[in-house]
């Protein structure tokens, strides 16, 4: 898959979007970055091999073995909320760059099979599975170059903007890394899934040994002194055992009752801080209860669930630097949700899920002040973090949809869809400084079978679909200095042959 060039949404200034400062809001359509410095390139390629052999009826071998490559080359700009330009519609966009070459080779190798004890049957397997992970990456910032830009009138700051990234040069300010990153996880693991009559137990278990190492050159060039320091760290071998639970009973009138536990080891390869270090593997353990109930003799399907989870080195967003991410320490989230599948008459088919989400910092002894975004100053006493809202995580989330098939007789072929979907609001900080407002979006489509009209056409179809149909304004996200824009309306279609 090649992608030569895509731009990149860029951040907006708090004030002008989220915060009125007596002025229209900053359009959509405004471009705050650096003409010529926006775009996004992807290079991927892939390949595997499966493979399987069936030695008796309780006894299966299988393997699958898949190496992938991806290069990925960015430049783009960043707010720099650290540069006072003493204007309020005026901000300051900081140029950087940064590319990767990402190769991945995986092994899973499994035994699996079924057997009776008795009136007793298993579903079993054991296996092994391998993964070698480098992902050699290079990121440099300019971080001489301010660039003023007016966020009401874009177009006429551009003449005026600039990048230097010359490791040579006095006239430069520059930072770069270029780090060699590896990573490597060998796991063995079993599972054994046990039904008798309407009750089905699942056990399971897993133990994984990994290992981390970087090699990282840090090259400064401030205005023409030129420095240069290794920052290398050691391997960083790591394992660890977990385990899962669960059961489920199927009554005979349609309702199913489960309950289920596990732990997870999951090593965040491919993300890094802002200095380029690993960050270490997510860990943690949920407990899951909850009910469905399938209608009898119809196609309607009801489901509720109830859930905790402790999660240790949880990656959450950078707030103070763009596009990375933080380990956020341990993070408790607690909620429920509630959602209904059904065809309720053969054309019409409905969808509908709400969720409810409390997610908040563990334990924690780092403190943070609140922001005013309107004085652009922080207030008030330093608080502990912990017990606060993890940010940019909505805690209620509701969506809705509908497709009608229209009958035969009045439009043979056509059909209809529509939808709602609600995203509560979210916080801006570690600390409840202010919250990002909720929002709705409509959406709506349509579709047509051919295969309808001409049996010579069966499979052929066509769509076409509306999403944010009222091209709402709203914004995903904020930080205490940026936001990020939603998509306006989209307007997309799509033919589709299947044989």
């Amino acid at each position: 898959m090649y992608t030569p060039g895509d731009g990149i949404s860029t951040e907006y200034p708090i004030s002008g979007t989220l915060i009125s400062n007596g002025q229209t809001r900053i359009p959509r359509s405004a471009f705050l970055g650096l003409p010529g410095w926006n775009t996004a390139g992807n290079k991927d390629a892939m390949f595997e091999y499966q493979f399987k052999h069936n030695f008796n009826k309780y006894i299966n071998f299988s393997q699958v073995f898949r190496w992938e490559n991806s290069q990925y080359n960015m430049k783009t700009s960043y707010l720099n909320t650290g540069t006072s330009t003493g204007q309020s519609n005026v901000t300051a966009w900081t140029p950087w760059l940064f590319n990767t070459n990402q190769t991945t080779s995986s092994l899973d190798t499994r035994l699996f099979g079924k057997f009776k004890t008795g009136p007793v049957s298993h579903t079993w397997v054991i296996g092994n599975d391998f993964r070698n992970f480098n992902y050699p990456q290079y990121f440099q910032y300019d971080l001489g170059s301010s660039n003023l830009i007016n966020s009401y009138n874009p177009q006429a700051s551009y003449s005026n903007l600039s990048s230097c990234f010359s490791f040579s040069s006095k006239s430069c300010f520059t930072f770069g890394d270029r780090q060699a990153l590896s990573y490597f996880q060998d796991g063995l693991y079993f599972q054994d899934q046990i039904k008798w009559k309407g009750l089905s137990i699942l056990l399971g278990g897993r133990q994984d040994w990994v290992n981390y190492s970087r090699k990282s050159v840090i090259n400064y060039n401030i205005y023409g002194t030129k420095m240069s320091t290794n920052n290398d760290a050691g391997s960083e071998p790591q394992s660890a055992f977990t385990w899962r639970a669960g059961l489920i009973y199927n009554f005979d009138f349609g309702l199913a009752p489960y309950f289920s536990y596990s732990t997870s080891f999951v090593p965040q390869a491919g993300s890094t801080n802002y200095l380029g270090q690993p960050f270490a593997p997510l860990t943690g353990k949920q407990f899951e209860a909850g009910l469905k109930y399938k209608f009898p003799h119809k196609d309607i399907l009801l489901t509720a669930s109830a859930f905790h989870i402790d999660e240790d080195h949880y990656l959450i967003s950078d707030l103070t630097h763009s596009g990375f991410s933080a380990d956020a320490g341990r993070v408790v989230s607690q909620g429920f949700e509630v959602s209904a599948n059904a065809n309720i008459t053969r054309d019409l088919r409905l969808v509908a899920s709400y969720s409810y989400t409390d997610i908040r910092f563990g334990k924690s002894n780092v403190t943070d002040q609140r922001y005013n975004p309107y004085t652009k100053s922080y207030y008030g006493n330093a608080l502990s973090e912990e017990g606060m809202s993890v940010p940019q995580v909505p805690r209620n989330m509701f969506s809705i949809f509908a497709d009608y098939t229209i009958p035969q007789n009045v439009a043979k072929g056509f059909g209809l869809n529509w939808g709602l979907r609600y995203v509560g609001a979210t916080y801006v900080d570690n600390v409840e400084s202010f919250k990002t407002p909720s929002y709705v979006l409509f959406d709506l489509g349509a579709h047509y079978d051919f295969g309808a009209v001409s049996s010579s056409l069966r499979g052929l179809k066509a769509q076409i679909a509306v999403s944010n149909l009222t091209n709402k304004y709203y914004l995903t996200a904020c930080s205490t200095a940026v936001c990020y824009l939603g998509q306006g309306r989209r307007v997309y279609g799509n033919l589709t042959y299947n044989w």
